[in-house]
């Protein structure tokens, strides 16, 4: 006997609908063995260019840290500042 899944309910908007799934199993509602892959070509980046001046100092530093783990130094940045305010606003690594 096929699985009986349960109804999608409706949402009154995008946060009300992120509290659902944050907490509601996903394989209640859908059949992952019909699941396709999607490719969505035309998704623009959630990422915005910042300009920020640094002293010559932390930018070598920076850099010579990222090369050690053979990552970009910009990337070592983004890393350092998501850790820090994560841990400013005490939320859970």
């Amino acid at each position: 006997m096929p699985k009986k899944y349960k109804p999608i309910p409706h949402f009154n908007n995008e946060d009300e609908e992120r509290e659902f799934w944050a907490v509601a199993d996903t394989s209640d509602y859908f059949d992952f063995s019909k699941a396709e892959r999607v490719i969505f070509p035309n998704l623009k980046p959630s990422m915005r260019k910042v300009s920020v001046r640094m002293p010559e100092w932390l930018i070598s530093s920076l850099k010579s840290l990222a090369n050690k783990q053979d990552v970009p130094y910009q990337s070592l940045m983004k890393l350092f500042l998501a850790d820090r305010v994560k841990e400013e606003l005490g939320v859970a690594k």
